[in-house]
């Protein structure tokens, strides 16, 4: 694509797509889809999806009515891009760890600028491709050199994103990732994530113990785990029923920050906890990927009913 098409022209220009237009959130370009069956926003800084709904719905991902759409500032809600690391760098595999000077949580992909690959379209889908190169502009940050490359595919059925990392440098990158999924809800106390039963994780708020899960995740506070799997999962709330379906990985996180911590966030209402959760598909913890010169790997959900 033409670098053209990466500068936005007036908001609510439509450009050459027929359902796609360029608008201005904040003080951040955006690209809005209003397709006859579903609509989309999706913001340049972070690759951030903001808002996807199918005709007549409310939108599918939370959105703190606090979040700041500035430049620099990451979005609280939607879905951030957590890479090239993700969590606290300290928390990271040694073999990622050295690589990082920042100490910055979850990366710089989520508050830099990507830029517009592609906008296809048809009567039943619209998929937009951005990309961002990691290269000297981010030496102050990160020692490494990659390409990511993110998918949105929009249709009826629901939304699918593919983050590709890859490796442009000569010696093995190693790195750990996540697409930080908001979801709503109406009552956090009364929504359940199934599909991780049986299955182990890494509570952080006990001593990053290992402990076993046996049956639904329910919220009565804060929850922060990464689960060892990569099993389809569902959440059920008081309305909805959503299916997160992943590929290339063998991580998940489910995280709320109960009412103590939702005070302290920044961006954050204090009730917000009760009205939201995060089910995050990632490469994190012991399930971090390793990449050897021209090597790529694909992060990738579908979240779409059940």
């Amino acid at each position: 694509m033409s670098d053209s098409r990466n500068k936005p022209p007036a908001n609510g220009t439509l450009g050459p797509w027929s359902f796609t237009r360029w608008n201005t959130i904040g003080q951040l370009e955006a690209l809005e889809v209003h397709h006859p069956l579903f609509q989309a926003t999706l913001c340049l800084q972070g690759a951030h999806l903001t808002h996807f709904a199918p005709k007549d719905e409310p939108n599918w991902l939370w959105l703190s009515d606090l979040a700041r759409f500035q430049p620099g500032s990451a979005i609280r809600g939607g879905i951030p891009v957590c890479w090239p690391w993700f969590g606290n760098p300290a928390r990271n595999a040694p073999e990622i760890r050295k690589r990082i000077l920042s100490e910055q949580a979850h990366g710089f992909a989520r508050t830099a600028v990507w830029h517009l690959e592609d906008v296809r379209e048809n009567a039943h889908e619209v998929e937009i491709s951005l990309s961002l190169n990691a290269n000297h502009d981010f030496d102050h940050e990160w020692e490494g050199r990659a390409l990511a490359l993110i998918t949105f595919s929009f249709s009826i059925r629901g939304c699918q994103i593919a983050l590709t990392t890859t490796n442009l440098a000569p010696e093995p990158l190693a790195f750990s990732e996540a697409l930080h999924t908001y979801l709503p809800t109406d009552d956090a106390t009364r929504t359940r994530v199934l599909g991780l039963g049986n299955s182990q994780y890494i509570d952080t708020l006990r001593e990053w113990d290992y402990f076993n899960q046996e049956g639904p995740v329910y919220f009565d506070g804060e929850v922060d785990r990464i689960y060892e799997t990569d099993e389809a999962l569902t959440v059920i709330t008081p309305h909805t029923r959503r299916k997160l379906t992943s590929v290339g990985s063998g991580s998940t996180v489910i995280w709320n920050p109960g009412p103590d911590k939702a005070r302290r966030l920044s961006d954050f209402p204090d009730s917000g906890w009760k009205n939201m959760l995060c089910v995050e598909t990632a490469n994190a913890a012991s399930d971090y990927r390793v990449l050897n010169e021209g090597q790529s790997h694909t992060l990738g959900v579908f979240l779409g009913r059940t």
